[in-house]
């Protein structure tokens, strides 16, 4: 059989499998335990599957492919931060990071190879998107990450959060189907409350996931709080204002009734004055959303923005508190490493 016929097994749903034992003339339950082998065995390839005989295996690997992810770098930050650089089948690269701290593991997973928003403040927006991630890639990335966090501070991971690489909504369906392999019972079995994508806001998108009654949390990085600040730094915002996220986070929220945080990083003389905070405050105001996360800036090489003094960050998040604003300072692990927050390029620096 030639390359090009081969399909990606995983592709291949359950009853799929099945039909296509059944036709090899084989027992049914092997499609069982293959589907175990790909999705909560994790093999990452087809002679990994050993209660499946010589022959059968080799047949599998004529047929179909298995195209895992592959960790092409790692690098180990001082504050436990650990960075992946992944290697996808086609020979693209793309970042993945655990986050530990004494109460969760996080993984911060990358939907999208490169990315198309330009974000003026985020290195992966001075990359050009290439391709999406599929949902078996975004799959890997957590099973890999998991299987690292294990190993290195033994304990699995607890949190997942779709803030890599990519805008996750403008790769909607991969990103939905691999949120599903993730909490599925015959899958990883993680719960969805334990999962955050974030998105840059494509309203449109975040109505959709509304219609599709998603099950877990979504940010949204609002890092302006009125169209002229918002649009300097972030185009996207041209085609999304403020007022059309407003309206479809509201419409998510009335959906799903999942929380909804924002994001909001403070560049120094920008977006940091009370003058800021109380626009910041008048959209929160009108958003059912629980927290908003105020994120130290990590300066990247090729953006103009600077992180405001520590006094400065102080007197906006206190600010915010007076007016009862849930607003937590996030600071930024494994800037050491860029593996912060806006830092991931796939740089060569190991």
């Amino acid at each position: 059989m030639t390359k090009t016929k081969q399909r990606n097994i995983r592709y291949m749903t359950l009853p799929d499998l099945e039909q296509y034992f059944e036709d090899l003339g084989e027992k049914k339950f092997r499609a069982k335990q293959v589907y175990e082998w790909i999705w909560q065995k994790k093999a990452m390839s087809f002679a990994d599957m050993t209660n499946l005989s010589k022959e059968l295996r080799q047949k599998l690997g004529e047929e179909f492919t298995l195209p895992a992810l592959t960790i092409d770098a790692t690098q180990y930050s001082a504050d436990g931060t650990v960075k992946n650089r992944f290697k996808t089948w086609d020979g693209h690269l793309v970042e993945g990071v655990l986050i530990p701290t004494e109460s969760r593991n996080t993984a911060c997973v990358s939907s999208q190879i490169g990315c198309s928003l330009s974000c003026k403040f985020c290195a992966t927006g001075y990359i050009d998107r290439k391709r999406n991630l599929d949902f078996d890639e975004i799959y890997d990335e957590v099973v890999l990450i998991n299987q690292q966090c294990e190993k290195t501070y033994g304990k699995k991971l607890s949190n997942i959060v779709f803030m890599g690489m990519g805008e996750p909504l403008l790769n909607y369906k991969n990103v939905l189907k691999a949120i599903e392999r993730i909490t599925s019972p015959d899958g990883l079995a993680m719960s969805p409350r334990r999962i955050t994508v974030s998105t840059a806001g494509v309203a449109k998108q975040i109505k959709q996931l509304g219609d599709d009654k998603v099950k877990f949390k979504l940010a949204l990085s609002l890092h302006a709080a009125n169209d002229a600040k918002r649009h300097e730094i972030m185009p996207i915002n041209d085609s999304n204002n403020i007022q059309s996220l407003i309206e479809a986070l509201n419409y998510f929220y009335k959906e799903t009734k999942s929380e909804i945080t924002f994001e909001y990083i403070l560049f120094k003389n920008f977006n940091d004055s009370l003058k800021d905070a109380d626009e910041l405050i008048k959209v929160y105001r009108q958003v059912p959303a629980d927290l908003i996360n105020i994120i130290e800036y990590n300066p990247i090489d090729f953006a103009r923005f600077e992180k405001p003094d520590e006094e400065k960050v102080e007197a906006f998040i206190s600010y915010l508190g007076k007016h009862r604003v849930n607003a937590r300072l996030r600071r930024s692990r494994g800037k050491d490493i860029d593996a912060a927050c806006g830092q991931l390029a796939n740089k060569d620096n190991h």
